[in-house]
């Protein structure tokens, strides 16, 4: 990991120039690059005109969180641009030309250390948009990053019955019962999670449609072997949201036991789209609008645990890198 120097761009006419304030690290995606546990043949996200044509082999620049103020606008560029404090998905840089539609204003009400969280935020949205909770429902989330705490945060505005996190970190479990979880387990606590499910060993190993189990799981832990036990604790005709990104580690799948006759839907879910299903009535626009009113009307700020100087972006990496489990949303700044 190193910090480079390169001449200031300018605008073409039709683009703006930023000046960045801060930007955010992803602790799930950005780690897994940088531990090289990423497929180098996978392209980058096209969807951020940013990255469009990249792909993950070193040496790469990445990011998708860059929060600035619009310092120079092009002749072409239409409307009031200048000085407006936005958010882009953008590589980690002090500044950076684009088009004005790769922008995202921001509202007065949500600070920079918020904004840092859009992507977060829309992930977390997207997993509930996905997951579909209803009324009444049991409800578990495996891993409580900061993705996980925010996708937390949000089932528990949801009338569901109950509300279930798994997590190693005695830290994070502290995190996701104050975010709105009923109650926390760790990963070996299986048999304490299964009972507050209504399910017994025996039942978790077979499938019948007397099986209790939760309604709806989030696997958002980052480690492949967990899907397991999210099949372990989820019910017949359950739904099962993937949302973690594994790169290149492998699973070992139990599916011929009880989930081959279970009727559980597996689902993979990424942010990059809109599922099929909504493309009628969303769109990414709707769904931004939708993360800009939660970090207005929420305190999620307290989620952005670290901060350093572009500078010390090594050391940033490398403390990502470790573990802590204290270390959720870390942050460049640049001024």
């Amino acid at each position: 990991m190193k910090v480079r120097e390169g001449p200031v761009p300018e605008p073409s006419p039709e683009e703006v120039r930023v000046r960045t304030t801060l930007s955010g690290i992803s602790p799930g995606t950005e780690r897994l690059i940088y531990q090289g546990k990423a497929p180098a043949d996978l392209p980058a996200d096209a969807t951020f005109s940013s990255m469009d044509g990249a792909s993950l082999d070193f040496p790469l620049t990445y990011g998708y969180a860059c929060v600035g103020t619009v310092d120079m606008v092009g002749d072409e560029v239409a409307g009031n641009w200048r000085g407006t404090r936005v958010f882009a998905f953008q590589p980690h840089t002090s500044v950076f030309t684009c088009s004005p539609d790769d922008l995202v204003p921001l509202p007065d009400d949500i600070s920079d250390e918020e904004a840092a969280l859009v992507p977060a935020v829309e992930t977390a949205v997207n997993f509930v948009m996905d997951g579909r909770p209803m009324v009444g429902e049991s409800v578990v989330v495996f891993g409580q990053g900061v993705v996980g705490l925010l996708t937390t945060a949000l089932l528990a505005r949801h009338p569901v019955e109950t509300l279930l996190s798994v997590e190693p970190s005695e830290v994070r479990r502290n995190w996701a019962r104050e975010l709105g979880a009923h109650h926390t387990f760790r990963p070996d606590e299986g048999e304490a999670l299964h009972e507050a499910l209504g399910v017994s060993s025996e039942d978790a190993l077979e499938a019948t449609e007397h099986f209790e189990g939760a309604d709806l799981t989030y696997e958002v832990s980052g480690d492949p072997d967990v899907l397991n036990m999210a099949v372990a604790c989820t019910g017949f005709a359950g739904r099962i949201v993937v949302g973690s990104w594994y790169g290149t580690k492998k699973s070992e799948l139990a599916l011929g036991g009880r989930f081959h006759r279970s009727r559980m839907d597996l689902r993979s879910s990424q942010v990059s789209t809109i599922a099929p299903e909504y493309r009628g009535r969303w769109s990414k626009s709707r769904r931004m609008q939708v993360v800009l009113a939660l970090l207005e009307s929420n305190d999620f700020e307290q989620l952005v645990t670290h901060s350093y100087p572009v500078s010390d972006a090594p050391r940033a990496y490398q403390e990502l890198n470790v573990g802590d489990p204290a270390l959720l949303q870390p942050i460049l700044r640049y001024r």
